[in-house]
């Protein structure tokens, strides 16, 4: 793996922000840059050190959210189960955030390698923008966020280890989920962004001090972090805006064509 330059880790950063929580996989498109435009690989350490720009933009978009959880987070810990709305979050999103844990302990070698290939990324790109579509389409928006049980949690939890695969998409299998158990699509969407940061800080703290280690606090990676925290809160509020006017199904689509079109450059390349 090499650091990539300060323009590369500018792209990288802005790709990792509008890709984050749109359901077109940030992974994807950063293991398959490098790929397309024959950079070095800049390797799953500097990938996770982005992630602390959509991190802050989290913390910040959603912060009354977050508050909320915390204030519930000591309610439930005082009366060991949810009491009230702010507990009952706390009690999803901790509850969501487990399979992913697990998830990413397991696979964790497999994440860095095999998943990685750019034929995998293709497929899941294809399957997952297929699954997007029929289920926005056919599933009716009827439930609000304050429907949700903790099976729903867990369920919801279950489809984000799916996202250790690029082109799965983290945003793009939670919100199919949410999706799939009827919830509407603003309400899909910001239980996929809120659960996203206690795993996402858990990846960062963990892998983030080895690209540290590695080349220090470079400028090309405060750069990408800037990027990556300017760019995904564009993402959040066009998303947000977006899809309560509309469905998901310009993502799904788009989804497919990236897919066809990496299929295209692999049988060019003779990478098959």
């Amino acid at each position: 793996m090499q650091e990539p330059t300060v323009f590369q880790a500018f792209v990288l950063g802005c790709l990792q922000g509008l890709t984050e929580f749109l359901p077109v996989s940030s992974s994807a498109h950063l293991s398959l840059t490098p790929w397309v435009f024959g950079w070095a690989p800049a390797g799953l350490g500097f990938d996770l050190a982005l992630h602390i720009g959509t991190l802050i933009t989290l913390a910040w978009y959603f912060r009354a959210e977050w508050r909320a959880v915390a204030i519930g987070g000591v309610t439930l810990l005082r009366h060991r189960r949810p009491v009230d709305d702010a507990s009952r979050r706390a009690w999803f999103i901790g509850i969501a955030t487990i399979p992913a844990g697990i998830g990413g302990l397991v696979l964790e070698d497999l994440a860095e390698t095999v998943f990685r290939a750019p034929f995998i990324t293709a497929i899941a790109l294809i399957v997952m923008g297929g699954v997007l579509w029929l289920v926005d389409a056919r599933v009716p928006t009827r439930r609000a966020r304050d429907t949700m049980t903790w099976r729903d949690a867990l369920l919801i939890g279950c489809a984000q280890v799916l996202a250790l695969v690029p082109g799965v998409s983290r945003s793009g299998s939670t919100i199919t989920a949410g999706r799939a158990l009827g919830f509407d699509r603003s309400a899909a969407a910001i239980f996929s962004f809120v659960m996203s940061m206690p795993i996402i800080l858990a990846a960062a703290l963990l892998k983030v001090p080895e690209a540290l280690r590695e080349t220090g606090l470079s400028l090309p990676i405060v750069v990408g972090i800037a990027s990556a925290a300017i760019s995904s809160w564009i993402a959040i509020a066009v998303l947000l805006k977006f899809v309560s006017h509309r469905g998901y199904g310009i993502f799904a689509v788009y989804r497919v064509a990236l897919g066809a079109l990496i299929l295209v450059l692999l049988g060019t390349r003779g990478a098959w």
